[in-house]
């Protein structure tokens, strides 16, 4: 197993916690950020603009993505621009439709001409890619966010997809596998050979288990299973039989 610094794929942190951001900011292996409007909502962000314009205060050095919320073109290219204008670090998330399914292709393609870095994001098969590819090529530097976790919860091995994903993509475009549920698709992204890979908390907690010991980590497990039967006080009351026949056994 690869150690983390010899890993080729970047990791991103994905959150909108602003302690938990700037705590991972300190750490040298997390490459970038990405947040959406879940995200702020599920950290208690109140004011959008207000947040990301603090956050970029403090992390002036590395990527992140901000995503617009509308759902006509219109507003959304709207809403696109002001973001971007925000700070040089910023990728302007716009959804690969809106929730009546439209294609945002052509906005996409229009703002990462104008020199809009882009992230499109929510794109689950592969013909979006081949299409969003199209669009964001000759742009502006830009990202694709292929929410691989999402495919894999449907029952499918989102390796395959993702390996076909990156032959469509230009050399301004990285490929990111987005929404991984397990520290485990962090190593299948670096094989596949993307370039990013987004991580929640709850995930990069788990870095430090990375080639753990697996015999100790089944000692550790035990202990838990004993530990908290034991903190709650777990009984089965044995009939005078039973106590009988353990006394004889011992």
């Amino acid at each position: 197993m690869k150690s983390l610094s010899k890993l080729r794929v970047k990791i991103f942190a994905d959150g909108a916690d602003k302690a938990s951001m700037l705590e991972l900011y300190r750490q040298p292996f997390i490459k970038g950020f990405t947040t959406d409007p879940t995200l702020m909502r599920k950290a208690g962000v109140k004011d959008y603009e207000r947040f990301a314009r603090e956050i970029l205060q403090l992390i002036t050095d590395r990527p992140i993505s901000f995503e617009v919320f509308a759902d006509d073109e219109v507003e959304m290219e709207r809403q696109a621009r002001k973001i971007a204008a925000w700070g040089p670090n910023v990728y302007v998330k716009i959804p690969v439709t809106n929730t009546r399914g439209e294609s945002m292709r052509n906005l996409i393609r229009r703002l990462s001409a104008e020199g809009i870095q882009v992230n499109a994001t929510a794109l689950l098969a592969l013909d979006q890619v081949r299409h969003i590819a199209q669009a964001l090529r000759g742009g502006a530097p830009s990202y694709i966010s292929v929410f691989a976790g999402r495919v894999a919860d449907t029952g499918r091995d989102p390796v395959p997809l993702m390996k076909s994903a990156l032959e469509l993509l230009a050399p301004s475009t990285q490929l990111v596998w987005a929404s991984p549920r397990e520290l485990l698709n962090i190593f299948q992204a670096d094989e596949v050979g993307c370039h990013i890979i987004t991580a929640t908390s709850d995930v990069l907690k788990k870095i430090s288990l990375i080639g753990k010991d697996l015999h100790e980590f089944s000692l550790e497990t035990v202990r838990m299973f004993h530990d908290d039967a034991a903190r709650a006080g777990y009984e089965l009351e044995g009939t005078p039989e039973e106590r009988r026949a353990g006394s004889l056994i011992a």
